[in-house]
């Protein structure tokens, strides 16, 4: 085996050992990844929330037992492919061994360890960006049309797994205009590409259509709920953090598409990283959103470093392009890359909330960064759910109605019990209802918020009513959440919840 071989694989053994390290089995899952797996129970070619390949890798877990090794693994696998892509990129473009040693390191010491450490669509689609990058590059060199097939099938599935990737073409496009490359729009190979993209989409496109759109629901609940509390400053500070070692090597990749003429062809990633971060900061959008952006721009730069400091009294210096991003994984592991125990937290919350990693979407710091608090309290929630179900008459013609998808999903993937079938009018589990058998009690999880008049606003419609328990983890983001039980209901339930999923669906 090739010695370039050899290095890749010992990257790629770091990442899958870097990631199981950085762990912490003190927290359960994230409330997102709750929703993710329940939804292998209900394969289709959309959801609410997202599209349908999370669900599709939900399936693959499920089948697999749906432990949390390997709701661990795929992340972490994904994390590691993009790694070889970016080697790709760097072998692609004639890059030195130390090119490649940079690169990977670049990409292995990142804010992709954190990324990758939760089972969302955001790993594979950092991946499917890198992916998209390394065909154009290909195509740049080659002009053969078979790269513009490979570019348009990637988008598609890239399309299939998180939308995000639509900002990648929306910054490509304007910068091939703006380049020497603008001619391929008028190639037929163009629009042959882009019908196979179409095909390739066109089941979510039309799933989109028969539930009236609710991507556009559910963008408009974000930007109401949480993009509304994002400032384009913050954004653009977060940037800096996610390669926060690898800085010097995008800013050289910048300066080489100008002034390094081997790489003047390439001139099109020039002005679509300036595109894309425009878009991104014009629409208000989340950070890490930009995160699949900038590996190609860490390909470039390694390439260029590479060859710039190969020689002379540069090479001695060659060490420290290395050394910086491991350096940060170093000063910023316990910051940002570290699971640490709430009692850590807590004990340097001063300097957590100074580096705004207390701030949640709601835009208010709170005690615990919002994925950790996110990831308190699940089984304790399903515990109590369950134990409040078990004690029930006709336990079978109960539903367990919840505020959220992260209680429904929780509740879902915890229970022993696998008759209970947690649902919510909140994100997918509005499609999930079944209603097979009349309902004759309701077990109601309420958030610490809606909690306090649901006693008074519900019991009349039930001959029995009273609050069975509630979360008592205080640093749960789910904190005070309360367990309602109704029985024998004085009117039919079934046809008030048809009422309220039809409401709420047009």
């Amino acid at each position: 085996m090739k010695k370039e071989a050899l290095i890749l694989l010992g990257f790629i053994l770091l990442k899958f050992i870097l990631q199981y390290l950085l762990y912490n089995p003190f927290y359960e899952l994230q409330r997102d990844e709750y929703l993710h797996l329940d939804q292998a129970e209900h394969l289709a070619w959309g959801f609410q929330s997202v599209p349908p390949v999370t669900s599709w890798i939900a399936y693959i877990i499920k089948l697999l037992g749906n432990s949390v090794f390997w709701i661990r693994f795929f992340p972490a696998l994904f994390g590691a492919l993009t790694i070889v892509v970016v080697w790709e990129i760097v072998s692609a473009l004639k890059g030195n061994l130390y090119a490649l040693v940079l690169s990977a390191t670049c990409v292995s010491f990142s804010f992709l360890l954190r990324l990758n450490l939760l089972f969302q669509p955001n790993s594979f689609d950092v991946l499917c960006w890198s992916l998209f990058y390394f065909i154009l590059v290909k195509y740049i060199q080659t002009q053969k049309s078979k790269w513009l097939y490979f570019a348009s099938l990637v988008f598609a599935i890239g399309f299939l797994n998180k939308y995000n990737i639509v900002f990648l073409v929306i910054g490509i496009f304007p910068a091939i205009l703006l380049s020497e490359h603008r001619k391929l729009f008028i190639q037929k190979h163009f629009y042959g590409a882009l019908l196979l993209g179409l095909i390739v989409i066109l089941p979510n496109l039309l799933w989109q259509h028969h539930n009236n759109y609710p991507v556009f629901h559910h963008l408009e609940e974000l930007t109401a709920t949480q993009l509304i509390h994002v400032n384009r400053l913050d954004f653009l500070k977060e940037q800096l953090f996610f390669f926060i070692g690898a800085l010097p090597v995008i800013i050289a990749s910048l300066y080489a598409f100008l002034f390094y003429a081997p790489f003047r062809k390439y001139s099109v990633f020039f002005f679509s990283f300036f595109f894309t971060l425009f878009t991104f900061v014009y629409l208000k959008a989340k950070g890490y959103y930009a995160i699949g952006l900038y590996l190609v721009y860490i390909a470039f730069g390694s390439v260029y470093f590479g060859n710039l400091i190969n020689f002379g009294w540069r090479k001695y210096v060659k060490p420290i392009f290395i050394i910086l991003p491991v350096l940060s994984y170093i000063l910023l592991f316990n910051l940002i890359f570290s699971m640490k125990d709430p009692a850590y937290i807590l004990e340097y919350r001063s300097i957590y909330k100074e580096a705004g990693l207390l701030q949640w979407e709601d835009g208010k710091n709170h005690q615990l960064p919002q994925d950790f608090a996110d990831m308190l309290g699940w089984k304790e929630l399903a515990n109590k759910v369950e134990k409040a179900y078990n004690k029930l008459p006709d336990d079978e013609k109960t539903i367990v109605l919840c505020d959220n998808y992260g209680q429904a999903g929780a509740i879902n993937y915890y229970v022993k019990n696998k008759n209970i079938k947690a649902v919510t009018f909140n994100a997918d589990y509005i499609n999930w209802f079944d209603f097979n058998k009349r309902t004759i009690n309701l077990i109601r999880v309420k958030d610490a918020a809606g909690s306090k008049h649901e006693l008074e606003e519900t019991s009349p419609f039930f001959e029995t009513a009273f609050v069975a328990d509630s979360l008592a983890e205080p640093l749960a983001r789910e904190y005070k959440t309360t367990i309602f039980v109704f029985r024998n209901p004085k009117v039919d339930i079934d046809q008030r919840l048809k009422a309220e999923i039809s409401q709420a669906t047009n």
